[in-house]
């Protein structure tokens, strides 16, 4: 938990940002932010990315674009926060800009702001993350949210649609009272599931600290990047409505790769998915779930890209690792011509790691055809399964 606290012997400002973990059902204070994050003028209001990655604050300090700005520092790989950066003139204006909330689905920001045009006082404002990770522009919520009256702080449920938020009103029983109400849809957050679960070796049992990692299918765009703990849990947001790629990697395993199709539907319950990590060695295999092919196609689809990197990736970890890649077929249509596409499939995946400089000496190509089966041949779940694309390690 990340909280904004005064008066205490280590604070360099009216308020200073710190940071709690919870460990055997207490809180105890993990460190003070340290200058840098922390000023001797006013830091407070944080909100964390829900992959840990972003921490948004608001600021008094000198340098900004008006009295109040927002700013966010990033997650270095050493575990400690950057130098923040002030969001610029998109959302910040020369009034005041602050209590930031990012939502769960990593996305959606929204903020108070009495510098952007609204309504009177401080207005709740919304912004979207674009595809190529920029911010749009900001929007007003609109009335009757927003009044002649000051509207503070907001935060939304994983729902998309359940907001409270803060107000002093002509109906407040004191100087801010708190308010719920369900948003609009043209201003709702993606709606968010979450997935959770342990990583553990295959072999051993042994919990397994990893990183794991979830990307839009279709724009290649990172929605999420985490670690377990040193247990190997983890606790990952799934917004709804798009297809992701689902990866998990550490060092001297090979790769779990999963996706969550939600393009065209939208599950309401969590995902719960306890993973075993395969360890490097010969004969050790993984299904390759995001390599995707047209029907009765050999060229790999654009989606397969996420899958096709961290190949590439893994090979390149391990300079000497010789590996096979196998096509599989169900066993609609002719055997012969199963086979036939299965070893293009095969030799395209090939073919797209030698064009990444993956020597091809390191490679082999097979197909099976039909003759490989992972589950029974007379249901489409099964034949889904047996449609597929593996890796398997040579050698070392």
């Amino acid at each position: 938990m990340i909280y904004a606290a005064s008066g205490r012997e280590d604070s360099y400002g009216n308020y200073d940002l710190y940071m709690a973990q919870k460990t055997n059902e207490e809180w105890e204070d993990v460190y003070h932010f340290g200058l840098g994050i922390n000023t001797d003028q006013w830091e407070a209001q944080p909100s964390l990315s829900p992959d840990r990655k972003d921490l948004y604050f608001a600021s008094r300090r000198p340098g900004g674009f008006g009295g109040i700005d927002i700013y966010v520092s990033h997650l270095k790989p050493n575990g400690y926060y950057s130098q923040p950066e002030n969001m610029g003139p998109g959302i910040n204006t020369s009034g005041d800009d602050q209590c930031p909330f990012i939502h769960a689905d990593n996305q959606t920001l929204y903020f108070t702001s009495n510098g952007w045009l609204g309504y009177g006082d401080d207005d709740l404002f919304v912004v979207r993350k674009q595809p190529n990770g920029e911010w749009g522009k900001p929007e007003n919520l609109g009335y009757p949210i927003n009044t002649i009256e000051k509207e503070g702080t907001m935060c939304i449920a994983a729902d998309g649609k359940t907001a409270y938020y803060a107000a002093d009103r002509n109906d407040s029983y004191g100087g801010l009272d708190i308010y719920s109400f369900e948003l609009r849809e043209d201003v709702r957050p993606v709606k968010t599931l979450w997935v959770k679960g342990k990583i553990t070796d295959k072999n051993t049992g042994k919990p397994v600290v990893s990183t794991l990692e979830l990307n839009n299918l279709a724009t290649h765009q990172t929605i999420s990047h985490i670690q377990t703990d040193d247990a190997g849990n983890y606790f990952m947001t799934l917004p709804v409505g798009k297809d992701y790629a689902f990866n998990v990697n550490s060092k001297g395993y090979l790769f779990y790769s999963d996706n969550f199709l939600m393009a065209n539907k939208s599950p309401d319950s969590t995902y719960i998915k306890n993973i075993l990590l395969e360890p490097i060695a010969s004969n050790a295999s993984v299904v390759l779930k995001n390599i995707f092919f047209e029907v009765n196609k050999y060229e790999l689809n654009p989606e397969s890209q996420t899958e096709l990197d961290n190949l590439v990736r893994l090979l390149n970890e391990n300079p000497t690792m010789e590996i096979e890649i196998s096509g599989h077929t169900d066993n609609v249509g002719k055997p012969s011509d199963n086979m036939v596409l299965s070893n293009n499939r095969a030799k395209a995946v090939v073919n797209f790691l030698i064009s990444k400089k993956i020597n091809p000496a390191r490679l082999v190509a097979k197909g099976f055809g039909e003759t490989k089966p992972l589950a029974d041949n007379k249901t489409e779940a099964g034949r889904l399964q047996n449609r597929r694309t593996e890796m398997r390690v040579i050698s070392q």
